[in-house]
């Protein structure tokens, strides 16, 4: 799926979450969102999602405009928060199975299933509500739904810092390069710079709502310095900069 966003721009209050962002992403791709606190991060992929609708501009998916109403659409992308939505009494195979349902896809593989599962580190959780599992282990069985339906575009708000354990991070990143491989386009958050540059194809900056940087790294990855994404970012906190 190839996406476009043009010029797009939210607005809270008084306050411009997002300004005249533009971006243009095509399949393939890994594309890591890096910024501060309160720079736009979330709510550019708010916008992307149908959970919010920007102020201005507007969002492109294969040259179709986007907006919450097209379920068409919205079925060819899946967005999981650094919280995802879940409901307390259901349990990973009922939250797996309400996924495909929602989605239209067919009735999950159950040997496939318990090979993620496994992989997951959730298949002696399976009878377990998502009330009695620890924030990692929901977030972990979010994204078993998640690779189960396969959308186009995966959007993630900080899964590096989502609580999962260190199998649950290998799954995420083997999963993501073997998904754009297919055409997927992966688009995350995250303020852990050194894995931003290793594990991405693509790193997009935004500093007050602004997008400051769009670097390509496996043209970058043997040119840029090591610490360079921290320095940018920091400059872009010094006084007078980035405003």
């Amino acid at each position: 799926m190839k996406v476009q966003i043009e010029k797009v721009s939210k607005r809270f209050g008084g306050v411009w979450a997002l300004e005249e962002v533009s971006l243009e992403l095509e399949p393939g791709q890994i594309v890591g969102i890096l910024g501060a606190n309160g720079a736009g991060k979330t709510t550019l992929l708010n916008c992307l999602a149908g959970v919010a609708v920007p102020s201005d501009g507007r969002i492109l998916y294969d040259g179709e405009i986007f907006h919450r109403g097209k379920m068409e659409l919205r079925r060819r992308l899946m967005f999981l928060p650094d919280f995802p939505l879940a409901f307390a009494r259901m349990n990973v195979l009922e939250h797996i199975a309400m996924c495909a349902r929602l989605f239209e896809r067919p009735d999950p593989d159950p040997e496939k299933v318990a090979v993620l599962l496994e992989q997951l580190s959730l298949l002696p959780l399976t009878g377990m509500p998502f009330s009695a599992m620890s924030r990692g282990q929901v977030y972990k069985s979010a994204l078993a739904g998640l690779l189960v339906v396969d959308p186009e575009l995966w959007i993630f708000d900080e899964p590096l810092a989502s609580g999962m354990d260190p199998m649950g991070i290998a799954v995420f990143k083997k999963e993501s390069r073997e998904a754009t491989r297919r055409g997927r386009t992966v688009v995350f958050t995250t303020q852990i710079l050194e894995i931003a540059e290793k594990f991405a194809d693509r790193i997009c900056v935004l500093d007050h709502g602004g997008l400051r940087l769009d670097r390509r790294m496996g043209e970058a990855r043997g040119e840029a310095k090591e610490g360079e994404l921290e320095e940018l970012l920091l400059k872009l906190r010094e006084p007078g900069d980035g405003g």
